[in-house]
């Protein structure tokens, strides 16, 4: 497949580029030049915020953007790819209900970008050609648009021996491996010995958990009943208590559990935690939808979409009814005309009409495997000059907004998406402690190498540090041994 115009110029270079046995579908070499420095690794703050700014302290400067040329390392340079222009959207402060966005200046144009393209038939309100010479839409050279913020791109998505994509994948990227030499009968009874008696050895029982597989915590639980009759969980609530008892109940309970018992917390009691349903259902590949909607009815005995159903209304509702369905396309190919299609039919429903017709965007949302969704965006905005999540964010509202752009988000970056929640986890007072060890516990075994790596270009600090900064006492200690920090 081939995405016209990326990676970005300005990003460090990318081990694996293109995917081998994919060097024909991938740029020439050499035309995509990479300069080091994006973001600046350890350097000093950004210019001042301007007042009601994004982000906080040391965030960015006032209106008219970033400094000259060559004042910001890393910026795309004339004549270079932009990721996606965009207004209020991926990279603007937020509205009241919706996720923030990445930092981005409030104003700035970068040169060589997509511009308005004439297409035969009036495109974008006309009909789109069947073909394109070279089987692709044409990319113009000049741009002509709105500000385009600067997006961070991982890596392209590279495919494993099955199929699916590198983050996807269970062990691939996670700070947390195997530990080699695992005796599970060993490891049940340091943990035995940490809980006996007066008081309780925190720093044994770290030590273990955060150096194991959850696979090898599933064979300790087991071997610690077999060898004392009793049950290690209910031992370690007796001995732990407030964010350690919740991070250690997590890092043992099997994945699938964890996000059905996410899940139905989420929509137990008074209240609902929204952003809890949208992290778990729009995130998960579909495997991992089926495992947990069947978990769901066989540990709790209830119906996850009668719940879902019960506890959430309007076109939210049907997102997340469509989410839990587990049946999105994974198919990793790209057609290009499909993605041309889908960005005059997205436009044609939001921007392009008086009103928006919301059934629209949620079967394209939620029916479309994410490099296909990526290929859409890089279409509207070459069609529209507007960036398709900033449109999701002037067509859409609450939570429904929230999980529309989080499915664009994963599209484009997931690795970011979940850089962004940790983040927004702990700014500011207090700290969200059940969405740091969800993500923390739960990407702990897949892609939390990549999330610390993002989160380090994205804030210009790493996870470590400000977990270091925002927790305490063993608590820490656990949560800094998981990061691998």
């Amino acid at each position: 497949m081939s995405y016209p115009g990326y990676p970005p110029t300005g990003y460090p270079p990318f081990p694996g580029y293109p995917p081998a046995g994919q060097e024909s579908s991938f740029p020439p070499p050499g035309q995509y030049p990479y300069p080091s420095g994006f973001p600046p690794m350890g350097g000093g703050a950004y210019p001042p915020a301007p007042s009601g700014g994004y982000p906080g302290a040391g965030g960015f400067p006032a209106s008219g953007g970033y400094p000259a040329p060559g004042g910001y390392p890393g910026a795309p340079q004339p004549g270079g790819a932009p990721s996606y222009p965009g207004g209020q959207g991926y990279g603007a402060p937020p509205s009241s209900a919706s996720f923030s966005g990445y930092p981005q200046p409030p104003s700035q144009t970068y040169g060589g970008g997509p511009a308005q393209v004439p297409l035969p038939g009036g495109f974008p309100g006309g009909q789109i050609p069947s073909q394109y010479p070279g089987g692709q839409a044409p990319y113009p050279s000049q741009i002509n648009t709105e500000s385009f913020p600067s997006y961070p791109v991982f890596s392209p998505v590279s495919l494993d021996d099955n199929g699916e994509p590198a983050a996807m994948t269970q062990g691939t990227q996670g700070t947390i491996q195997p530990a080699a030499n695992f005796d599970a009968m060993r490891d049940a009874e340091i943990l035995r010995k940490a809980m006996k008696g007066f008081g309780t050895d925190e720093q044994a029982i770290v030590d273990v958990v955060a150096s194991r597989s959850n696979d090898q915590r599933q064979k300790i639980k087991a071997a610690f009943k077999t060898m004392y009759g009793k049950d290690l969980i209910k031992d370690l609530k007796s001995e732990l208590s407030g964010n350690m008892e919740e991070l250690i109940l997590a890092l043992f309970m099997p994945p699938t559990y964890y996000d059905a018992w996410s899940l139905r917390n989420a929509m137990q009691g008074a209240g609902t935690q929204e952003r809890a349903l949208i992290e778990i259902l729009c995130t998960r590949t579909n495997q991992e939808i089926r495992d947990i909607v069947r978990c769901y009815q066989s540990e709790f005995g209830r119906d996850l979409e009668k719940d879902i159903r019960s506890d959430t209304s309007g076109h939210f509702e049907r997102l997340l009814v469509s989410m839990c369905q587990g049946n999105r396309d994974e198919n990793q190919s790209v057609n290009h005309q499909m993605a041309q299609e889908d960005a005059q039919r997205l436009y044609q429903a939001g921007e392009g009409r008086l009103g928006t017709d919301e059934s629209c965007f949620n079967m394209i949302l939620a029916t479309r495997s994410f490099p296909q969704l990526k290929a859409t965006m890089e279409a509207y905005s070459r069609m529209s000059n507007r960036d398709l999540l900033s449109s999701v964010g002037r067509e859409f509202s609450g939570y429904v907004e929230s999980g529309l752009k989080t499915i664009l988000q994963c599209a484009l970056n997931r690795p970011a998406f979940f850089a962004e929640r940790l983040y927004y986890s702990m700014k500011g007072a207090g700290t969200d402690d059940s969405t740091l060890v969800r993500i923390v516990v739960s990407r702990s075994e897949i892609d939390l190498v990549q999330i610390k790596e993002m989160f380090t270009q994205m804030y210009q600090k790493t996870l470590g540090t400000m977990i270091s900064s925002d927790t305490s006492g063993d608590y820490r200690k656990l949560l800094l041994a998981i990061v691998g920090q």
